[in-house]
């Protein structure tokens, strides 16, 4: 539910009349939630409370005077321009109210988790990625495995000064996007230990033929799939009958894993006899294929889903 300001909405209290609030992301979780499949728990930060660290900030002005009159082809001045923004941003402090709303969430994410530091990832949630003929994709940032409160509130405020990269600056400035139209909400999430992770496509990402399911998986957590780092693991699904129709097993040299003594992630090598290993069980395949065909039915529309295997809870409680 939101508060009485409306800064915090959890993912399993979203109506479709919050999108606005929280972007096309976080509305997405929202609606997963809504369709009961298997999403860890999360909030978002809406655009409300950015609208209000902005002010709390004294940032608009400046934000405008240094927009206003950007050439986004001088491109050294886009650059200095990102710097100068970003800098402010991070080094600014949120409104009590809105840090106060953010503290008292993630104690709610750490009862619920029962551990007094919940990892969580903390995502970007434009609301311009809802903007017809608009394409933001990869434009703004996400950070993973972020522990304590001090730390989730200093990530928001890096998810918050991503709106002005030097290519979100020169993306807006070339498509004309009034200033007035920028914000962000502020996805928190648990995070899952993955054995394995990946990316699925309910219908087939080469064809469009929507009769196949095309699940990518490797070891650890997905950056190294969504990054391209490896060439994952591809299961093929028959999404009538549910059953796998064609597997290719790929080399995977190295894998994403927390890093508990520096927060975030590192990256490790995966032992020699796993590399050349598949990852998931034809049951866990089938298990993700049904999450996935029964998400495209709440949704009305073919997805693309990014998935994992925990590593301690049993089957099929672990396919999140």
């Amino acid at each position: 539910m939101a508060s009485q300001a409306s800064h915090i909405i959890w993912f399993r209290d979203f109506v479709p009349e919050a999108r606005p609030l929280i972007g096309g992301k976080n509305a997405s979780l929202g609606e997963m939630m809504r369709g009961g499949l298997r999403v860890p728990s999360g909030f978002a930060l809406t655009t409300l409370a950015y609208d209000a660290f902005i002010e709390h900030a004294g940032l608009r002005p400046r934000i405008h005077a240094a927009l206003g009159g950007l050439d986004p082809e001088d491109t050294a001045a886009v650059e200095e321009i990102s710097r100068e923004l970003r800098a402010q941003i991070e080094s600014a402090t949120l409104p009590h109210s809105v840090a106060e709303e953010l503290r008292q969430s993630y104690a709610v994410l750490a009862e619920e988790s029962r551990t007094p530091t919940p990892p969580v990832a903390v995502r970007s949630s434009a609301t311009a990625e809802d903007m017809e003929g608009a394409s933001f994709a990869g434009q703004q940032e996400t950070y993973l495995w972020i522990q304590g409160a001090e730390s989730l509130a200093y990530h928001a405020l890096r998810c918050w000064s991503s709106l002005f990269t030097p290519q979100a600056i020169t993306y807006r400035a070339r498509m004309d996007f009034p200033l007035e139209s920028i914000s962000m909400s502020v996805g928190v999430q648990r995070m899952v230990d993955a054995r394995v992770a990946g990316v699925m496509f309910t219908l087939n990402p080469l064809n469009g033929d929507p009769s196949k399911i095309v699940i990518e998986a490797s070891w650890g957590l997905g950056l190294s799939v969504v990054g391209g780092e490896v060439t994952p693991d591809d299961y093929w699904v028959d999404k009538v009958t549910l059953t796998v129709i064609r597997r290719n097993i790929c080399h995977k040299a190295i894998k994403y894993v927390p890093d508990p003594a520096g927060g975030g992630v590192s990256i490790v090598d995966v032992p020699e006899a796993a590399q050349a290993a598949p990852c998931l069980t034809d049951e866990e395949v089938v298990e993700l294929a049904s999450l996935g065909k029964a998400l495209e039915v709440t949704c009305g529309s073919a997805r693309d889903i990014e998935w994992a295997i925990d590593e301690v809870l049993p089957f099929p409680d672990n396919v999140l």
